[in-house]
């Protein structure tokens, strides 16, 4: 109970303030930092991972730079589900439709499950032809796949907690997802080192001990991740369930219902759109580094999760735009919405500047920190991740002005827009420039793709945005009939 007033102090809830009246700014702070923290959390799972890999050899890095695109991409084919559930939940909840946001998170989680279940099944018979397809050679194809079954397996445990976050989110709770999903990163973290190289218990010295953890390598950073993600999904539910805090989903909401399929898929299915081509071009561009040696693959694997983390602010404050510019459409205030987008572009492209100056200045550091000392090529693996991140650091506040649009379109429903734009700056811009200038410049010309594509992005985003067209949302086409369903609980 004491950690838990600290929580408090230092965090404000749904209830303490509200999204759709008053200030702009204090909001969309209180419910963009848990987001902050929450993702730093998620992050954490790929960092632990990257980190403990590149400890244990550098083929083990090379694989997970090869594994994490295809990981990006089964969740974003059906990443879909939640945005639109959480638009509809964030809708609903600023119109007052209680029981309408009830049955659309329920409805959600249906379809979530059905969905991860089959990509699942997907990505576990074809991980080895994939990874084959995306270049991955022979020392490193065997730990990537390996990796990969066990993450298709466990696909249903790391989709559904993100679907729980995003119905949280909607509601306007961004504290309770984030106290979650700090006890199953501490136990990922834990579990990775023993899992990875293996724990054994000297019982009577000098005979050999018992096994306590076997050396699973690559297999075991999997591991520790499905299982911590499984048990975060357990406690999701229950509170989901219990509805004490945030969205409360009910069982007999959640017989399918495909007329409210037709609602997720028109809604979520752009998102969907967006999230595959941005994992699609991840998987492309990893595509053109595997022509390249171990060593370069390794640095791009740790560059983009160096990016990962500089990239929280701009990702959680685009979701918490997304939930203020969905409960303020549902209020009939789009001026407001408006109002939350451009303050929050502001802050982030001078944030991310800020930061992007930092990493250009000390690049090295932050690469070695992810690499073994005395691990093969770890100076070469230094050198280029550094350029990389030299390249691109300059151009981050750029990244932080698409993402407050970005969100600001998924909030009022366009997320065809959002689509657009995704798909316009990777698969237009990044990955041929990236084709093309990797001929005369090597590696540099994709590390130059990238920052070309991230300041054409945030042009693009704002440009878009200011032409009004996302305030033509209509909500009253997502109801379902009040009456009936209500007559479902009696």
């Amino acid at each position: 109970m004491g950690v838990r007033r600290q929580i408090e102090r230092v965090f404000k809830g749904p209830e303490e303030f509200d999204l759709t009246s008053g200030s702009i700014g204090k909001p969309l702070f209180y419910l963009s930092l848990p987001i902050v923290i929450t993702n730093l959390f998620q992050t954490a799972y790929n960092l632990a991972d990257t980190f403990w890999l590149g400890q244990y050899n550098t083929d083990a890095l090379a694989a997970i730079s090869f594994a994490f695109p295809m990981v990006f991409l089964l969740i974003s084919l059906g990443m879909g589900v939640s945005v639109a559930g959480s638009v509809l939940v964030a809708q609903f909840t600023g119109a007052g439709e209680e029981r309408e946001a009830e049955y659309a998170a329920s409805q959600t989680i249906t379809f979530a499950v059905i969905i991860s279940v089959v990509l699942g099944g997907v990505g576990y018979f074809f991980v080895s032809d994939f990874l084959s397809l995306m270049g991955a050679s022979a020392d490193v194809l065997p730990l990537a796949t390996s990796y990969m079954e066990v993450i298709s397996l466990g696909l249903l445990f790391m989709f559904g907690f993100a679907v729980f976050i995003s119905l949280m989110r909607g509601y306007g709770d961004t504290i309770t997802p984030m106290v979650v999903m700090f006890g199953s990163v501490v136990l990922n973290i834990v579990l990775d080192p023993f899992l990875i190289f293996g724990w054994t218990v000297v019982e009577n010295a000098p005979v050999v001990g018992t096994i306590a953890f076997p050396e699973l390598g690559i297999q075991g950073a999997a591991i520790a991740t499905v299982f911590s993600r499984a048990l975060a999904l357990v406690v999701g539910l229950a509170i989901m369930f219990g509805g004490r805090r945030g969205v409360q989903i009910h069982l007999r909401d959640m017989a399918p219902d495909i007329d409210y399929l037709r609602r997720l898929v028109r809604i979520g299915g752009p998102a969907s759109v967006e999230g595959s081509g941005r994992a699609i071009s991840m998987n492309l561009l990893l595509f053109i580094v595997a022509f390249f040696p171990d060593a370069v693959v390794a640095a791009y694997g740790v560059g983009t999760r160096v990016f990962s983390v500089v990239f929280l602010p701009a990702i959680a404050i685009s979701r918490g735009v997304e939930t203020m510019t969905g409960q303020n459409m549902g209020a009939g205030q789009p001026d407001r919405a408006a109002a939350a987008a451009t303050l929050a572009s502001k802050v982030l492209f001078v944030v991310l500047a800020l930061t992007g100056l930092l990493v250009f200045a000390f690049p090295e550091p932050i690469i070695s920190a992810f690499v073994g000392a005395d691990q093969a090529n770890a100076d070469q693996v230094v050198s280029v991740g550094a350029e990389f991140l030299r390249y691109v650091a300059l151009t981050f506040g750029f990244i932080g002005v698409t993402q407050a649009f970005v969100g600001s379109f998924r909030g009022a429903g366009k997320t065809l827009t959002a689509a657009v734009i995704s798909v316009v700056i990777l698969g237009f811009v990044r990955f041929p420039i990236a084709w093309f200038a990797s001929g005369p410049l090597d590696e540099t010309g994709i590390w130059v793709a990238f920052a070309v594509s991230n300041v054409l992005g945030g042009v693009l985003a704002y440009a878009w945005y200011k032409r009004g067209t996302w305030r033509d949302a209509d909500l009253t086409e997502d109801r379902v009939d009040a009456e009936e369903v209500a007559a479902t609980d009696d």
